[in-house]
């Protein structure tokens, strides 16, 4: 696909993995909006790298409604969905809670869900479209204190499967990546720092994968892909 002009809605795009594929997609010519919860940081990001700014949660049915109307009003229509919105809470099972284990699927599980559900619909009324559902090695392989973030990234997975069976005869393509560590503030926001290494991965080598896959021609994709530093010790 050639990606020029290309209307593209990044989730979770305000920082880390999700702004590096919206910074390499209008790299590529593509008009790009970005969905977040902060709107300062949102606004801030999309101002930056030259993006449109749509404010919502992923885990609230109305915001996820209201955003892709707005943006599908904006653009014009709608070519791509990059799912990237997500969290983590981590903890071992004994002291496990609904709460928690609750709020990361409601991100990311359900808010995917729901976004791949409005854009679907236009993807399905005008017969092409792309749903590239950025997941994670947690989702192929389980840990310890991974109950919530692990088990949600299971759920992407099967969801993405589903949604590939369902789509294919439209010409829509979904593709999932599972990244493993990206240095992002994702483990500053759990709690746990980690310090910067020159071996490991950057949100700029997914979104190089993330580009690749979809400037593939359309009539071929890539369903799955992971992507892992070559040397990370």
């Amino acid at each position: 696909m050639d990606l020029r002009d290309k209307r593209a809605l990044v989730t979770g795009g305000s920082e880390g993995i999700g702004r590096g594929v919206a910074e390499a997609l209008i790299e590529h010519g593509a008009k790009v909006g970005l969905m977040a919860r902060n709107q300062e940081t949102l606004e801030s990001t999309a101002k930056e790298i030259g993006a449109a700014a749509f404010p919502g949660d992923v885990g609230v049915e109305a915001d996820c409604e209201r955003v892709v109307a707005d943006f599908v009003e904006h653009f014009g229509g709608i070519d791509i969905l990059v799912n990237n919105a997500g969290f983590a809470h981590t903890f071992p099972l004994v002291e496990a809670d609904v709460e928690r284990f609750e709020a990361v699927m409601r991100t990311n599980v359900t808010g995917a869900m729901i976004m791949g559900r409005e854009c679907a619909r236009h993807f399905v009324q005008q017969d092409s479209g792309n749903i590239v559902n950025i997941s994670s090695t947690s989702g192929l392989r389980g840990g310890p204190n991974g109950t919530a973030y692990s088990t949600s990234k299971f759920a992407l997975r099967g969801m993405t499967e589903c949604w590939r069976a369902e789509l294919r005869p439209h010409n829509v393509r979904v593709m999932l990546v599972n990244p493993s560590e990206v240095q992002t503030g994702f483990f500053a926001k759990m709690g746990s720092e980690r310090e910067f290494s020159e071996n490991k991965l950057r949100p700029r080598e997914i979104a190089d994968a993330v580009v690749g896959a979809l400037r593939i021609d359309d009539r071929g994709f890539i369903p799955e892909f992971s992507v892992f530093a070559t040397n990370p010790w």
